[in-house]
């Protein structure tokens, strides 16, 4: 007599009913006590700043006022505005010059190329000014003719470069050198398939450079080259050595005179704030254009964003004045 055998098949696993259900769970937010800590921490500190900014009587907001605008500033304001623009103008022509020369294979090139770079960068800008301002010492007058031979036309160097000639050429060669390594780096960004494809065309190198190397060396030129062209709208303060009635050389001069200090610098720091501003958003922009031939789809533009936020803004409020209908029942009465 044979007796039937147990059925051993294993049990099914018991699982509970919260775990069978996803939406069963409980969601708990993670939560960031350090972060919180640290942003409740910088607003504290902000609030102490913009209340002393309002509250200090030494700011002398009332002075600030009397001269941000006044004609003796502005006039300052456009004579830095002048020396940037000539010396970045200037200076990053010399130095795609320079570039070229060090990526030349004549050494000859290289090694001047190399070591005008080298000098100007080791020589502060200071220096450098008090010495072109100088220059009528160590030459009287300046002349064209043969090398080492007779002089045609010569000038007193004075009234040839005066004082303005003389801080452009200063910051033109100390910009020069920062520039060309600025220009050198973007350039050697540029794969060299691209410069080899262009040749095999048939592509003259002048174009091949103009044409298809520095648009495409732009996208890493742009972000060094911008804030080196901040760095000299600040830079050129440096030249109130040579009493040039620039920004801060006109503050300086006006609290001499009537000894509020803190006042006229707050005056110089709103417009070299106001003009540093300007020019970010000029490389913003520019950095933007070189950049559409590498992103297809841009982020937009804070403008864009702005116009966006504002139409979905009327979007949402149209919605909300639209009038309620009732939905309608299908069917007809019988």
């Amino acid at each position: 007599m044979t007796t039937a055998a147990p059925d051993t098949a294993p049990a099914a696993p018991h699982v509970p009913p919260a775990a069978a259900d996803p939406a069963a769970f409980k969601v708990v937010p993670a939560r960031h006590p350090a972060r919180w800590a640290g942003a409740a921490a910088v607003l504290v500190l902000v609030a102490q700043f913009t209340h002393g900014l309002a509250t200090n009587p030494v700011w002398e907001w009332r002075v600030f006022g009397d001269y941000v605008l006044s004609e003796t500033i502005v006039q300052a304001v456009w004579v830095t505005l002048q020396l940037t623009a000539y010396a970045t103008v200037l200076g990053f022509l010399l130095g795609t010059v320079l570039a070229f020369m060090r990526l030349s294979h004549s050494p000859v090139l290289q090694t001047v190329a190399w070591t005008y770079i080298w000098v100007f960068r080791s020589i502060p800008m200071i220096v450098q000014l008090v010495f072109w301002f100088n220059l009528s010492a160590l030459y009287e007058r300046l002349g064209i003719g043969i090398p080492f031979g007779p002089v045609f036309w010569s000038v007193d160097s004075d009234s040839l470069i005066g004082t303005i000639g003389a801080a452009v050429i200063g910051l033109t060669l100390h910009q020069a050198a920062y520039a060309a390594e600025i220009v050198r780096g973007g350039v050697l960004s540029v794969d060299s398939g691209q410069r080899e494809a262009a040749a095999a065309l048939g592509i003259p190198r002048l174009r091949q450079i103009r044409r298809i190397v520095l648009p495409q060396a732009m996208r890493a030129i742009l972000p060094t080259a911008g804030n080196e062209i901040i760095g000299l709208l600040k830079g050129t303060s440096v030249v109130y050595v040579m009493a040039i009635g620039e920004l801060f050389y006109q503050v300086q001069v006006v609290y001499g005179r009537n000894g509020r200090v803190i006042p006229l610098l707050l005056v110089a720091t709103a417009w070299y704030v106001l003009l540093t501003s300007l020019l970010s958003v000029a490389q913003y922009y520019v950095e933007r254009r070189y950049a559409r031939g590498a992103d297809r789809t841009p982020p937009p533009t804070p403008l864009q964003r702005a116009r966006r936020f504002l139409r979905d803004l009327r979007a949402a409020a149209a919605r909300r004045e639209a009038p309620v209908t009732a939905p309608h029942l299908g069917g007809e009465s019988r």
